[in-house]
């Protein structure tokens, strides 16, 4: 008989464990924020930390000073180099100085003098030559030296052509070249430069310093990370059989029991299916072996509410079940 009524009670505790269970109407989870990590391109020792940890910051403010030696030594090379060929591009440019042309003019008048005359010689001697009272020596002579007076007249006039329009324009080409290289270099350099500085890309509280004063920061390396003020969100898990009356865009009340259960309105942002059960955020979530978990993140409706709000502190989902 005993035996037969222990029989009983553990088919009726069996029975009553199938049952379903009432539905939740309220969730833990969890306040969230979008993280950021501030790092930099080229290498160098940290100079100077500006901020703290824990301190709120707006974009553009300079969270760390970092050093470049390699770089400053780059930067009075890349000027010298741009120096040079800026000389370079002018002198193909404008040619001969003052005082060059003065002195090829000079030369010039000097050589047309000795051309006339060497003319006026052979004509007089073309003359000569015909009534036979000169040699025929006499007038080759004379002919050669007219020769080469005419040469050394028109090698001048070429000469000074070339010193008053300058080089020639394959010439100006390839200075112009160096030039524009040379100031390719230079605003490398400056980019760099301006790299030391490690700004904040937004507005953000600073969580972790990974660095201090003198230690090496490598490029791509985390030197700043935090949290965006703007990008707070909240995350519940809820099981498949409790998301009723939760849709995307419909409006919730949440309770912070940290802040005495004070309450801000969110809005449904994505409902998503966890895939891991180590993506769970809510502290004690009550579902079965074979359900399916999702993720409900929410979004505040004004901003402002949330920013003083802790990062990971626990928030309450209310959720209406009578509708």
């Amino acid at each position: 008989m005993r035996k037969f009524i222990y029989i009983l009670v553990i088919a009726a505790f069996i029975q009553s464990c199938g049952h379903d269970a009432p539905l939740k109407n309220s969730f833990e989870g969890k306040i969230e924020r979008d993280q950021i990590a501030v790092t930099t391109k080229i290498p160098g020792k940290v100079h100077q930390i500006l901020v703290s940890e824990g301190e709120v910051v707006q974009a553009g403010d300079t969270l760390m000073i970092l050093e470049f030696p390699e770089v400053e030594a780059k930067s009075m090379q890349a000027k010298g180099a741009l120096e040079s060929a800026e000389a370079q591009y002018n002198m193909a440019v404008k040619g001969a100085t003052d005082n060059q042309l003065k002195q090829l003019r000079a030369k010039r008048d000097g050589l047309r003098e000795q051309y006339d005359f060497a003319q006026k010689s052979l004509a007089r001697m073309q003359n000569l030559v015909k009534d036979s009272l000169v040699a025929q020596q006499q007038y080759d002579e004379v002919y050669m030296k007219f020769q080469g007076a005419k040469n050394q007249y028109l090698a001048v006039q070429a000469e000074l052509a070339d010193a008053e329009n300058g080089a020639r324009i394959e010439q100006q080409k390839m200075a112009l070249g160096q030039k524009e290289r040379a100031i390719g270099a230079v605003s490398e350099v400056d980019v760099a430069t301006k790299e030391r500085f490690i700004i904040a890309p937004q507005n953000m509280t600073v969580e972790t310093i990974n660095l201090k004063i003198g230690e090496l920061a490598l490029a791509g390396y985390s030197l700043v990370s935090g949290y965006l003020i703007d990008g707070t969100f909240f995350r519940v898990t809820i099981p498949e059989k409790q998301l009723h009356n939760l849709t995307v865009g419909s409006k919730q009340m949440l309770s912070f029991p940290y802040l005495n259960n004070k309450k801000i309105e969110a809005e449904v942002v994505s409902i998503k299916a966890l895939s891991s059960y180590a993506n769970i955020a809510t502290a004690y979530p009550d579902f079965e072996q074979q359900e399916s978990l999702f993720e409900v993140k929410l979004k505040p409706l004004q901003k402002d509410d949330a920013q003083k709000l802790l990062t990971k502190a626990t928030f309450i989902l209310q959720v209406d079940t009578t509708k």
